[in-house]
């Protein structure tokens, strides 16, 4: 994978993951590791989460 198209966010993985260990789909990249043209065109997802800031995916 070209290292100027690797989503910053998951670092290509295309999985983040909380302060517990949690692991979700990267929401920047849609979980595919490269951050593209189309990527920035998705509008962004508001997550929802609980008292304790834990996604609820």
């Amino acid at each position: 994978m070209d290292r100027q198209h690797t989503c910053k966010a998951c670092e290509g993985t295309g999985m983040l993951s909380d302060d517990e260990g949690w692991q979700y789909k990267c929401s920047v990249c849609n979980g595919d590791g490269s951050y593209s043209q189309a990527d920035t065109t998705r509008s962004a997802r508001v997550m929802s989460v609980d008292e304790n800031n834990r996604l609820l995916d």
